[in-house]
């Protein structure tokens, strides 16, 4: 798998660099946090450079330099480092320092794209189809799928991976005129929304998606090569074509020892009826809030 862009030059974290000192500055309020909650901190920090630009060379600079870096003692980032290490991240090498061994790779969620268009700056996606025909599908699969209770779709299951190594476990239910000329296909090699494109004539539009985070069930983890129970990003995805019409209904599994899920968001404009005010803290909630609904609508 090819390693992230590297920064030139010496390793310099976002944050400014302060010498850590057992006083607080003029003016700061002293840190009283639990030592794992600082930790917790400075690993993120660290992973975010580790998943963002790199180390020069995978290795990362010493704790004494870290803690100067991050403004944190020496202890929160010693614990800060075996949280990464727990994670697959890095690892310690006597005589050389801590290296990155664990890579996870971009996934943008931005555009509606098949896993080999989103990754293929980071190497070659290979497909390794494990069912492929028509069944009937299940009546919620129908029913989104916009299908009668008979109707049959076109099912595939692959295992994809990215450099050689799982990434993830995709299930697919695609509606049958569109999903039948895919059967003879080259599944093998192609992203299957490349292949509806082609054999359609038609373009994707647009899709609904959910993520979550799920337990390896045991089938799961044996096919994508982790521990039962190991945790997984889930996404649920109902594409359309462009005039709207539902095309295919998926459900992946990603190991997430080796991807991330990125998108950017804005803000909308305000909205032109003001929101409705919330009760003074210690007022009387209406009785006819639901929880979470201070303001009794219900809704």
């Amino acid at each position: 798998m090819d390693s992230p862009r590297r920064r030139e030059g010496p390793i310099v974290l976002d944050r400014p660099a302060r010498r850590p000192t057992a006083r607080p500055r003029p003016g700061e309020a002293p840190d009283r946090r639990p030592r794992a909650d600082r930790a917790r901190q400075v690993a993120d920090l660290i992973r975010q450079q580790l998943l963002s630009v790199g180390f020069e060379n995978d290795l990362l600079p010493d704790e004494r330099l870290l803690a100067n870096q991050l403004g944190a003692t020496r202890n929160a980032v010693r614990e800060a480092l075996d949280l990464l290490r727990q994670e697959g991240l890095i690892e310690r090498l006597p005589g050389v320092g801590t290296v990155v061994v664990g890579q996870k790779v971009p996934h943008d969620l931005h555009r509606l794209m098949g896993l080999g268009e989103v990754l293929h700056e980071h190497g070659t996606v290979v497909n390794e189809v494990r069912t492929v025909g028509a069944v009937r599908p299940p009546l919620g699969v129908a029913r989104r799928l916009r299908l009668a209770e008979d109707s049959s779709v076109v099912y595939i299951e692959r295992l994809r991976r990215l450099n050689g190594l799982p990434l993830s476990l995709d299930l697919t239910y695609i509606r049958p005129e569109v999903g039948e000329p895919l059967l003879h296909a080259d599944l093998e090699r192609h992203d299957i929304f490349q292949l509806i494109e082609r054999t359609s004539g038609h373009r994707l539009g647009a899709a609904e998606l959910t993520v979550e985070a799920v337990n390896a069930d045991p089938h799961s983890a044996a096919v994508l090569g982790v521990p039962r129970g190991a945790a997984l990003l889930m996404m649920e995805r109902l594409s359309h074509f462009e005039d709207g019409s539902p095309v295919d209904l998926e459900y992946i599994r990603f190991r997430g020892d080796r991807l991330v899920l990125r998108a950017g968001t804005h803000r909308a404009a305000a909205p032109s009826s003001p929101a409705p005010a919330l009760p003074a803290p210690g007022s009387p909630v209406p009785a006819s809030a639901e929880p979470g609904d201070p303001t009794g609508s219900g809704r």
